[in-house]
């Protein structure tokens, strides 16, 4: 298995966190666990199944939306597969797609759906392009279409920007105090960006911490907890299984197939 990401470009890094892709000559399974930054995927080879916990299972779509929320899901294709992907920053939803991003939290909605023929002819373009250069410069074109039309910031951007690198235990009060808004203009602006309550937000934002310190040999949970921002072990578990179903035991063990593709 092949994974690598690739920095965006310095206009798009407001935006765009990275692009990625992951390939594999080898059936795969994946699990997807509770996320604060929407994904813009495209299978340009294979087609994953989503799994569901009664047996049943359905394909996922060919290029779509991943979007934020607590949704635990699992996934399998049953052949060789490659997969190119956009890792945004929460407001990409609105700016990029003129929705509130509440309407794709916990979903995972088709391309066209979103952007009917502009979708499919993007999904076309990506599915045809002979490289992943090739395929971030059809991105960055779209993008540049998108927000050449549409692009207003706020100031709740610089606030989201501090959670999804910084989690805080601060209260709403004191977030919105620092960008000059009221607690009920924060939460409605934050939520409308985002898709999540700013306390939700900020605890899941926590558990993207901790997951990041797979590899590391040798730490305890109670020191990944800590280096993540927990009180304590005990919280620390309690999210973990929230957000990702598996115990973080099991997780850091290396022994688990939800870190398949980081090995």
């Amino acid at each position: 298995m092949k994974y690598f990401s690739i920095p965006p470009a310095e206009r798009h890094q407001q935006i765009v966190r990275s692009y990625w892709v992951l390939e594999s000559d080898a059936p795969y399974t994946h699990y997807s666990t509770a996320e604060i930054c929407p994904e813009l995927l495209f299978h340009y080879e294979g087609r994953f199944s989503e799994l569901f916990a009664n047996g049943s299972t359905a394909h996922s779509f060919t290029a779509g939306i991943h979007g934020p929320g607590t949704s635990i899901r699992k996934f399998h294709v049953n052949s060789a597969f490659a997969m190119f992907g956009v890792y945004f920053y929460p407001q990409a939803i609105p700016l990029l797609f003129k929705i509130p991003a509440t309407d794709c939290a916990n979903q995972m909605p088709d391309l066209s759906d979103l952007l009917k023929h502009v979708g499919n002819a993007l999904e076309e373009q990506v599915g045809l392009a002979a490289s992943t250069a090739e395929r971030i410069t059809v991105i960055e074109r779209f993008l540049d279409e998108c927000l050449r039309s549409n692009y207003q910031h706020s100031n709740i951007f610089h606030a989201i920007a501090q959670l999804v690198h910084h989690p805080t235990s601060m209260s709403i009060k004191e977030l919105s105090e620092n960008y000059y808004l009221s607690e009920r203009q924060f939460e409605r602006q934050f939520k409308h960006y985002t898709g999540l309550t700013p306390k939700l937000f900020s605890r899941i934002s926590r558990f993207h911490r901790a997951m990041k310190q797979y590899g590391n040999p040798g730490q305890s949970l109670t020191s990944i907890a800590l280096e993540s921002g927990y009180y304590d072990q005990s919280h620390f578990i309690h999210d973990f299984k929230e957000f990702s179903g598996l115990h973080p035991k099991t997780y850091f063990s290396g022994r688990s197939e939800a870190t398949a593709w980081m090995e």
